[in-house]
């Protein structure tokens, strides 16, 4: 007879391969901290850069809503179908926050997508074929969230607005959550998406090398000191042997 613990683990996991990917809601204050408002009043000067960020996150919802609402409508995939559905929604929550944040700092925005958005949005509408909507729906909202991404985190690096900096960290949050959503239908042609250009210098980048972390990955101990890794040992040893111990009381009680 099986025990009872040891069937229960390809329950377990096939009700964890059974969760969509694309069933995850981007929300921007579960479990993940923004950053705190640490000044009174707007938070700080607002560069051509924070206000031109603003503007974006605000254009991307006006496009990217109708084209979840175009996918829920057009498509036959229930994985397209879901995906346009929470990428909708998702741009609503985030197209909210926006607008407080241009409220607060004083910033008018568009009421209407820019002549690219609207040119993608006919391009969904004038598509005959769901398969072939469904192509298109999935590759112009992955290259457009490719092309906002590096922008947020400079915003979010370099700000000096505490408003603005809370704003990049959540759409930060969404729009990783949406280039996964997408990446989820299966049918992403990165081959079309931009490449990423060479380093300027190999090796070289803007975080200053650990050459002590350097020398622990190439030890084979890890960098660990002897008695580190001696008392390391015992901790592991009695943490199995409290597992062995409390398997063995849970099979017999059973």
């Amino acid at each position: 007879m099986i025990p009872v613990a040891r069937r229960w683990i390809p329950i377990a996991a096939a009700a964890l391969l059974a969760l969509p990917a694309w069933g995850v809601a981007a929300r921007a204050s579960d479990g993940v901290p923004v950053p705190p408002d640490t000044a009174t009043g707007k938070g700080g000067a607002v560069s051509a850069a924070d206000r031109d960020f603003v503007i974006k996150v605000r254009l991307a919802g006006l496009w990217e809503i109708p084209a979840g609402n175009l996918a829920q409508e057009r498509s036959r995939d229930p994985r397209i179908v879901s995906i346009g559905r929470l990428i909708a929604i998702q741009h609503v929550v985030l197209d909210r926050l926006d607008r407080a944040v241009a409220r607060t700092l004083g910033i008018a925005l568009p009421n209407q997508p820019n002549g690219d958005q609207l040119g993608w949005l006919a391009e969904m509408r004038g598509t005959a074929r769901p398969a072939q909507f469904d192509q298109i729906f999935v590759d112009r909202l992955r290259a457009a969230h490719g092309k906002i991404l590096p922008a947020i985190a400079t915003i979010r690096a370099g700000t000096r607005n505490d408003t603005v900096r809370r704003l990049a960290q959540q759409a930060n949050q969404f729009v990783l959550t949406h280039m996964t959503l997408l990446e989820s239908s299966g049918i992403v042609d990165y081959g079309a998406l931009p490449a990423v250009p060479p380093p300027a210098a190999a090796g070289a980048g803007p975080v200053p090398v650990d050459h002590h972390m350097l020398a622990a990955a190439h030890d084979n101990t890890g960098g660990v000191p002897a008695t580190d890794r001696s008392v390391l040992v015992l901790v592991l040893a009695g943490a199995l042997a409290a597992g062995v111990i409390t398997s063995i009381r849970i099979f017999r009680s059973r």
